[in-house]
């Protein structure tokens, strides 16, 4: 199968599934407790959102990851999220970030069935990373049946971060427009865990953040989402089986080899993270300088 097709079939799952925000309608009542206990256990440098559960700073929960150099991650200069379907609290607690920019990463299909609350004084850009509109044939030609299946799935999309041109050309152009930005911004996708998740390793990796915090950060979301992945579980379950739904809880979370598989094949097919940034993506050493100085301090 064409793992271009592959990648629309998880992306029009994830949309069905997560109801487009990564938080199940049917359970908002119940995940407001959830998610203020969640609190004490989560470290967050910025508010917990409940619309939009996996929206946190990219600095991490601790107050800025360490870089190589001595350096840290800056607070307070790009966050990452889920789709931005908010309510009308944490609407507010977005517009008091006084964000400059939002970058939306999913497909039309994607926005057509939840479009962003846009926080006030924030430019709104579609950077379409997977380039093809989702569709029910496409979706229902994925085997998304099984566990085994489902992480296969998202292995294979992480090494098409890579391998695929027109991906590498969105990407380059989200980084691009980043450094270009002054002020706070955020970006997200639909769960903010698959094509969100590529985009802060790499931010993390460009700021000098170790391998082993950048994958700490990635598997973040199973905690940030863990009610909802839950919910969402237990409704595929409910619906067609214990076997789909946990090939759901699969889809809807992270697991550590899903990003390694991008980052191994970074490896294989540029040879150093530096040359994927500038041959895989375009990016020139300016607007990495730029992006390496925007994130840390």
């Amino acid at each position: 199968m064409n793992s271009r097709l592959i990648i629309v079939g998880i992306a029009a799952a994830l949309t069905v599934g997560l109801s487009g925000c990564g938080q199940s309608a049917s359970n908002e009542s119940a995940a407001t407790t959830s998610s203020q206990s969640a609190q004490a256990t989560v470290a967050a440098a910025t508010p917990r959102l409940l619309s939009a559960n996996n929206f946190r700073d990219l600095a991490g929960p601790d107050g800025g990851y360490t870089t190589s150099d001595g350096r840290r991650v800056r607070e307070g200069v790009l966050y990452r999220s889920n789709a931005l379907i908010t309510n009308d609290a944490d609407a507010a607690t977005l517009d008091a970030l006084g964000l400059k920019a939002v970058y939306d990463l999913r497909t039309e299909a994607e926005i057509a069935k939840g479009p962003d609350r846009v926080p006030a004084g924030a430019n709104y850009t579609n950077v379409n990373i997977i380039g093809v509109t989702p569709s029910a044939s496409v979706a229902s030609s994925v085997d998304l049946s099984t566990p085994e299946g489902a992480g296969a799935l998202l292995t294979g999309m992480n090494r098409q971060f890579v391998t695929d041109a027109a991906m590498r050309v969105q990407f380059g152009k989200l980084l691009t427009e980043i450094a270009a930005t002054d002020g706070p911004q955020l970006f997200h996708c639909t769960a903010g865990k698959d094509r969100a998740g590529w985009t802060s390793a790499m931010l993390l990796k460009i700021a000098g953040v170790d391998d082993a915090t950048v994958m700490s950060n990635y598997l973040l979301t199973n905690e940030y989402s863990k009610d909802s992945i839950a919910a969402t579980a237990a409704q595929v379950t409910a619906a067609k089986g214990e076997q789909a739904g946990a090939a759901m809880k699969v889809i809807a979370g992270v697991s550590p080899e899903f990003l390694q598989a991008g980052l191994d094949e970074i490896s294989t097919n540029f040879g150093t993270f530096d040359n994927y940034l500038t041959s895989g993506l375009g990016l020139s050493t300016d607007t990495i300088s730029t992006l390496k100085t925007k994130l840390t301090v």
